[in-house]
């Protein structure tokens, strides 16, 4: 009996958790149990490591130590990003810059503001999804408190001008955030060159474990907390840490700040075979997101006449694993408001799917789904003709 090839290719939503993560997280779970709040020894040696994963997390980053905060995940970063500098600067203005493609952790509490006294503009992005700087500029009002662009979208794997929008929100003293939780450990990152305040990132997009997360806070902005109850991380998002997780977020870190290099360039050598294979055996397939500035990683294309559910589903059958678009809003049959955003059809946006690249994936791997791929849209096409 043939054992049926297995080809994960979603890793923006989740990543395996790296061997070298694991085996720290198992360590520290089985010695280090101590509060790292706690002053005798068992709770020093949890502070810690506690610290080392933060100056891990900074180095990746290019940031302070002290400017590291830990979350359970990107979706609380972007949350205590948005709503603590919206609660905290509120007397100098209530108008926040967003775009029409962020991930709904960013969206989501933006709206939430904005049923609560505050203004806040949604940009439109481009064919390809790119914000415009000059766009945010004209947005800019006295009484605009922060702007908040996403570093790389999580669907369609476009690259933000996000160093453009930082000079223009420094040149007005306006917070500036940026969620980077798909470009960390895929792009190089350093939050002095991005010209950002605050940054977001997630410990399961880097082969880290789930329920870990990291905000960088740029020394000298206040953010009000959105949970209260204790001191821990600078009373910003108290709480007793989540040791385990955090130091699996930083070992994560740690590999990622040594490999990424190396890594995005064999992504996209991956993604660029993928790509290329689709346009040269799949008639009318359309590549979605920027041509060249895009995750190296991450391929969304749409194929008209085939819906992505079904391919979805057929993939699955053979073994390949692949996304209609955020695993964060699967389930649903609409069209997501980021392929809305950048004027594909309902035809084109219910064909389309999104595949990921990652540290597994080899070139017969690639080979293999082009194949599958091939003969499955055409089938669907035929089907559903």
């Amino acid at each position: 009996m043939t054992t049926r090839r297995q080809v994960y290719l979603d890793h923006a939503a989740t990543t395996p958790v790296h061997p070298s993560v694991l085996q720290e997280m198992h360590k520290v779970l089985e010695t280090h149990f101590g509060n790292p709040s706690s002053l005798h020894f068992y709770g020093r040696a949890a502070k810690q490591h506690l610290e080392v994963a933060r100056e891990r997390v900074a180095r990746l980053l290019g940031a302070g130590q002290q400017e590291i905060i830990f979350t359970s995940g990107g979706t609380e970063a972007d949350n205590l990003a948005v709503m603590g500098t919206a609660l905290s600067y509120q007397e100098r203005g209530r108008h926040i810059i967003t775009s029409t493609i962020e991930h709904h952790a960013v969206i989501d509490p933006c709206q939430m503001l904005a049923r609560n006294g505050f203004e806040v503009t949604f940009l439109p992005v481009d064919k390809d999804g790119v914000v415009d700087p000059g766009d945010v500029k004209k947005a800019i009002r006295r009484d605009t408190i922060l702007i908040t662009i996403m570093h790389a979208n999580n669907e369609i794997g476009t690259i933000e001008p996000v160093p453009e929008i930082g000079k223009v929100a420094r040149k007005h003293g306006i917070i500036f955030h940026t969620d980077a939780v798909q470009t960390a450990g895929y792009l190089p990152i350093n939050v002095d060159d991005l010209n950002v305040d605050l940054l977001s990132i997630s410990a399961h997009k880097i082969y880290g474990p789930k329920g870990a997360g990291a905000l960088y806070i740029r020394q000298g902005v206040e953010l009000k907390p959105l949970i209260h109850g204790g001191g821990q991380e600078k009373t910003c998002r108290p709480g007793t840490e989540n040791l385990p997780g955090i130091i699996g977020l930083g070992k994560a870190a740690e590999i990622a700040a040594s490999e990424h290099l190396y890594e995005s360039r064999r992504y996209k050598q991956l993604s660029d075979r993928l790509i290329q294979g689709i346009k040269a055996l799949i008639p009318d397939a359309k590549i979605n997101g920027h041509p060249e500035k895009r995750l190296p990683h991450n391929v969304n294309v749409s194929f008209r006449g085939a819906k992505g559910e079904c391919l979805l589903v057929g993939l699955d059958q053979e073994g390949i694993a692949v996304s209609t678009g955020s695993a964060c809003s699967s389930g649903s049959s609409q069209l997501s408001h980021v392929l809305e955003a950048i004027g594909l059809s309902q035809e084109e946006g219910a064909g389309t799917i999104r595949m990921t690249v990652g540290r597994s994936t080899t070139v017969d791997d690639i080979d293999y789904v082009l194949g599958v791929l091939t003969d499955l849209v055409e089938k669907l096409r035929r089907d559903q003709a």
